[in-house]
């Protein structure tokens, strides 16, 4: 029987000096065309195996407990994303969220592939409007850990916990060396949660776990073992990650970020109400995606709509 696991094969070019051992980065090193550490890349029968989705050989295909007809997003709206700058943007209009994900581009005093805010630009980001009873994830760099705290008590949170992201590579082994941290090399990064009101039947608390062990992917990029850990805190709730990209996008959520391309508004009630009030033309907006039969997210979310935005505070 041939072996249904993925095996590797070591990558060895002129400049690999194997005295080294491994690259913690491995296939996301962004440096292979010169870093001398050793990379790894699947074996050529086993990524023929994966294209070809072979069910009997394939220990990742769906199983009896994971069938498309059981998909607990079935009922969700498709992805909505918002291109936007989210400092200016008015995030009132977007109505109110039970769980809200941010990862902001903090300064943290190095070259990033992408701009960062300053700390009194996040201190002013209005983002309470956008909760009254819920949950904040708020991912922190090490620079920022006492910031983010500061953060979410000016937003109106309570800090209650954090949670740690431990970075594998491709083997599953622990990042040792580690693109960003001045004075240690950081394996690992933090989430902080902070809530807001009285948390109802809605959430289904302790549940999980607060470590995560998960693959570094692309800069920044945050584990997508957070959906689904986030959907079974709040099965069926309106969703919200702010500063994301378009890896970020997933259906029941709603994403703001600005690299997201055209926005895709894909709740009715609130494509309406943003062309009401002016924030989007009809040709900002791209095409509405087919709502589900029978959502699960009743109109905002089972809350009030948002006031009116003040005439005079629109450009």
């Amino acid at each position: 029987m041939p072996c249904g696991h993925i095996h590797f094969r070591r990558i060895i070019k002129p400049h690999t000096d194997v005295s080294l051992g491994d690259c913690s980065y491995l296939d996301t090193c962004r440096h292979m065309a010169t870093c001398r550490f050793i990379h790894y890349e699947v074996d050529h029968t086993d990524a023929q195996r994966m294209r070809q989705g072979s069910a009997q050989l394939d220990p990742f295909a769906r199983t009896a407990t994971n069938r498309v007809d059981d998909d607990p997003f079935s009922r969700h709206y498709e992805s909505q994303f918002v291109n936007c700058d989210i400092r200016t943007f008015p995030m009132q209009t977007l109505g109110k969220f039970p769980v809200i994900m941010a990862d902001p581009p903090w300064d943290i005093h190095m070259e990033l592939p992408y701009g960062t805010m300053s700390d009194d630009e996040m201190r002013r980001m209005n983002v309470q409007v956008l909760q009254d009873d819920g949950v904040l994830f708020l991912w922190v760099t090490g620079r920022a850990m006492e910031l983010g705290r500061e953060c979410l008590e000016i937003w109106g949170y309570r800090f209650v916990q954090e949670l740690l992201w431990v970075k594998t590579n491709q083997l599953q082994r622990i990042i040792r060396t580690g693109r960003t941290g001045h004075w240690i090399n950081h394996s690992k990064e933090h989430c902080l949660i902070g809530v807001k009101g009285d948390l109802d039947d809605r959430f289904n608390q302790n549940l999980d776990c607060d470590v995560i062990c998960a693959e570094v992917r692309e800069t920044s990029r945050k584990p997508d073992e957070m959906y689904d850990l986030l959907e079974r805190l709040a099965p069926g709730q309106r969703k919200l990650e702010l500063f994301g990209r378009p890896h970020n996008v997933h259906k029941g959520w709603t994403t703001l970020g600005n690299q997201l391309g055209k926005t895709q508004i894909a709740e009715p009630w609130l494509r309406q109400h943003l062309l009401d009030e002016g924030v989007f033309e009809p040709q900002d907006l791209a095409p509405m995606p087919t709502p589900p039969r029978d959502p699960l997210v009743p109109p905002w979310g089972g809350h009030d709509p948002p006031e009116r935005l003040p005439r005079e505070g629109m450009q």
